[in-house]
């Protein structure tokens, strides 16, 4: 008599070990990028409530210049002296067409500080200068009152 193997009986639930082995490799993977992907120095950006929208700073190569609140200079994710900004930025926008640079600050930044940085952009050459800030969403808290002193 030959011997007949039999079938392993058939499973109604499916296997999902290996697949939450899979999302928990995605989202390690995910954790780990996901920092980098952050363009420039990181600032918390003052709160305006009348802005533009600037998408040429949203692209791959825009320039950058971020002052941090304790008054260092970046240009993309490089720290750079005040004196060396406007140096590289005349490198890089040498063989460009838009020469737009974009200043990111922070909104505990020193005003002087922030000043110095657009002076030296602006010793470079550049015609356009952006000042980037975050929209305020409707519904936030309004702006502190004005502290120039003059009336409505």
């Amino acid at each position: 008599m030959a011997f007949k193997p039999k079938a392993p009986p058939v499973m109604a639930a499916p296997n999902v070990i290996p697949m939450a082995d899979i999302m928990l490799v995605l989202l390690i993977i995910f954790m780990v990028i996901t920092p980098m992907l952050h363009k420039g120095a990181p600032v918390n950006m003052a709160s305006a409530r009348n802005v533009d929208a600037m998408q040429g700073a949203d692209k791959d190569d825009a320039l950058i210049v971020a002052v941090t609140h304790d008054g260092r200079f970046y240009l993309g994710n490089q720290t750079l002296g005040l004196d060396q900004i406007t140096d590289e930025i005349k490198d890089q926008i040498s063989n460009r067409l838009d020469k737009t640079v974009y200043v990111r600050s922070d909104a505990r930044a020193k005003y002087g500080d922030v000043v110095k940085a657009v002076d030296a952009v602006r010793s470079a050459g550049v015609e356009n200068l952006g000042l980037l800030t975050e929209k305020i969403a409707a519904g936030k808290a309004p702006l502190p009152p004005d502290m120039t002193g003059g009336t409505d």
